[in-house]
């Protein structure tokens, strides 16, 4: 029986049905996709299909003529039938091909965006849709989070590249307190939203970077060890596929985890960015928001994920922005993100914090997670995933630091961390 085989990423059937309506929606996206000879796999392999029903409705024809012919006739047939099979078998070596050439494909095809995302190449178009708290106003030169650290010995950059190499940080004394007690007090306050706590594996395999969207496409910016294992980029990865090949049940969504790990990262793309400080490091700690969900509720969850990650920032009273993406600035799995940035007064600006998207069911089909419906046709559904950064806990201490600051150096403690730090100030 002829099958189909490929696997799903975006639905491919919808992909090959409706190709230019695909190309048209990824046209900010940077998909670096031969579309041509995507569109040329698809005519061929819709021929091949068309050949292949003719040649079964020959042979079951055949098949009924075989009794009522001569010897001659009948041996002739035969003849045909041989030739009909052999050239069935071709056109199932060569489905198969064109099949695995499409599945490769697929994989770097990136989500397509939601009908509201700004359509638009880059972070020029990205759309603030809130804003809240009011920057400081200091009286005195406020200094960067990497003066005030190295000023308190609590930020060693010297030693961290003697160590490890640039952007690679040792945090000393206060600072590692200072840490920690982000990290807690992050996880307390999604655990008292209705999340559920996790601390994943570090190291995961391909089969999980390929099934949140990391792999193929960005496995040059992975750190991967000798045994084709990655070191993860964020928890998402290994707390998305904790239900990789599961069947779900209706009751069990919507799944709310808040995933502590530390993160892993190349930063292949950022030569010459940020330099200076924590902001951009190969290792950071990270407090992770990740959902799975129905379609239909989607967008709902999506907005209340975005709320959780502005709660911790609303705690700690730190000035910030939300912003809605362009399709060119999303990640490649996302069909739409909102980052959060938050004030730095060193630079003057927001900077990112959290970034938290919707992939739809983009993940899931890679990742093969389903849910039982409730509609007796469908049976099954692809589940939708949802993640964000409930914080990126060295950027929150970065703009601790600099937004609470003093005059002689010394950093006053949020009132959401004093019951975790048990002080006033640091330094």
């Amino acid at each position: 029986m002829f099958m189909e085989k490929i696997p799903d990423m975006l639905d491919v059937k919808y992909v090959l049905a409706n190709l230019d309506k695909v190309i048209d929606g990824l046209r900010f996206r940077n998909a670096k996709v031969d579309f041509d000879a995507l569109r040329a796999l698809s005519d061929e392999r819709r021929a091949k299909i068309q050949r292949y029903d003719q040649l079964r409705f020959a042979q079951r024809q055949a098949s009924d003529q075989m009794r009522t012919l001569d010897k001659a006739q009948a041996e002739a047939l035969r003849a045909e039938l041989k030739a009909m099979s052999a050239e069935l078998k071709a056109i199932d070596a060569r489905k198969a091909e064109i099949d695995e050439e499409l599945a490769k494909m697929m994989l770097y095809i990136p989500n397509i965006p939601a009908d509201d995302v700004p359509q638009a190449p880059d972070e020029e178009s990205n759309v603030e849709i809130r804003r809240w708290g009011t920057p400081r106003t200091f009286d005195f030169e406020p200094k960067a989070h990497y003066d005030l650290g190295e000023a308190q010995d609590i930020l060693d950059f010297e030693r961290g590249t003697k160590v490890s190499g640039a952007r690679f940080t040792f945090l000393k004394g206060a600072a590692v307190r200072l840490e920690l007690a982000l990290i807690q007090f992050m996880l307390d306050c999604h655990e008292e939203r209705g999340y559920q706590l996790v601390m994943p594996p570090y190291i995961v395999n391909r089969a999980s970077m390929t099934g949140t969207g990391q792999l193929p496409k960005f496995e040059e910016d992975a750190y991967k060890t000798n045994e084709d294992m990655f070191l993860i980029p964020t928890a998402e990865v290994p707390v998305t596929n904790l239900h990789r090949d599961e069947l779900l049940t209706p009751d069990q969504l919507p799944i709310k985890y808040a995933a502590y790990s530390a993160c892993f990262r190349l930063e292949a793309g950022s030569y010459g960015k940020d330099t200076r400080g924590i902001i951009r490091q190969h290792q950071f700690d990270k407090v992770e928001l990740v959902k799975f969900t129905t379609p239909e509720n989607s967008e709902a969850e999506h907005q209340a994920l975005v709320n959780d990650a502005e709660e911790i920032l609303k705690r700690l009273d730190l000035p910030y922005r939300v912003m809605l993406l362009s399709a060119g600035d999303m990640g490649f799995s996302a069909r739409k993100c909102y980052d959060l940035e938050v004030w730095l007064p060193s630079q003057n600006c927001y900077r990112e914090i959290s970034s938290c998207s919707n992939f739809g069911d983009f993940q899931a089909r890679r990742a093969n997670i389903r849910y039982r419906t409730p509609d007796a046709k469908e049976k099954t559904a692809f589940v939708h995933t949802l993640n964000g950064s409930g914080l990126a806990v060295g950027r929150t201490l970065v703009a601790i630091m600099e937004n609470y600051q003093e005059a002689d150096g010394r950093i006053r403690v949020p009132e959401a961390l004093k019951p975790y730090l048990k002080c006033d100030y640091i330094g």
